[in-house]
């Protein structure tokens, strides 16, 4: 799901390193190389899906009997806290709005109406200022992070709110952009996007996933590519710890802001 330019030796590398853990475990058919093309609902709901990564959002509403939860990565992004990450709602660095019911009537834009980081913890942080179930003046899909980062900094948007490890990466390898955004708010935290596989996969293949992904982790041969993706390893979470997702949703409801608006 951070899949940037900057970024694909570090994830080839990564998985370089899986896939041989998963050969050495006696798995087949293991592929050589990662898919970095395709639609991402298609690739999750493939049949014979091996290992992925997804939003949160999906898992809890569309994916719930397509996959099954592999392991949730941990960050070293600001904004990150073990297994848990938030959205950081931007403005331009030249805005003047110091809170954010100030952004009342501006011109929002999200990555998907399918994003947890981008749209759900959005509407949750802005349910409470809603009026008659509306906040904002326009609602606008950009289709990726980057590009309502992008919208933002140069004033076709007044305000986004943008996974915390997308906002870090950005900060490192394109800073020119990223310094043309300021971080007004932090939203509530849910855990990490979580590493998933298809609902079919058998239990010997999940363990071998969760091994292989525990290997990686602590390599040291990885340690420079781990760095690259600020990837500090792996947990093992309930089902339940995804619920957290749909109760954000749940409470914009309760304040009458069910949708983005």
């Amino acid at each position: 799901m951070y899949d940037f330019p900057e970024l694909r030796p570090a994830h080839t590398a990564l998985w370089s390193a899986i896939a041989e853990n998963l050969a050495r475990a006696g798995l087949d058919g293991v592929p050589d190389i990662l898919t970095f093309d395709g639609e991402p609902a298609d690739l999750w709901q493939a049949p014979d899906l091996l290992l992925s990564q997804t939003c949160g959002l999906p898992l809890v509403t569309s994916l719930g009997n397509t996959v099954k939860v592999v392991a949730t990565p941990r960050y070293s992004a600001p904004g990150c806290s073990g297994s848990r990450h938030r959205g950081f709602i931007v403005v331009s660095a030249a805005s003047t709005v110091q809170r954010l019911v100030e952004l009342r009537n501006s011109r929002c834009m999200i990555n998907g109406w399918d994003s947890n980081t981008g749209m759900n913890m959005l509407r949750a942080a802005v349910a409470p200022l809603s009026r008659d179930g509306r906040f904002f003046g326009s609602v606008t899909v950009s289709g990726s992070h980057l590009a309502s980062l992008q919208a933002v900094a140069s004033g076709t948007a007044d305000i986004a709110a943008i996974d915390c490890i997308t906002y870090a990466h950005l900060s490192r390898h394109r800073p020119e952009l990223a310094g043309s955004t300021r971080v007004l708010a932090v939203t509530a935290a849910t855990p990490c996007l979580p590493l998933v596989t298809a609902a079919s996969t058998d239990d010997d293949t999940l363990a071998a996933l969760r091994t292989a992904l525990q290997a990686v982790a602590t390599a040291p041969e990885l340690a420079e590519a781990r760095a690259d993706l600020l990837l500090e390893g792996f947990e093992t979470l309930p089902d339940r710890a995804y619920r957290v997702i749909s109760g954000l949703a749940n409470q914009a409801v309760a304040a009458g802001y069910p949708a983005l608006a």
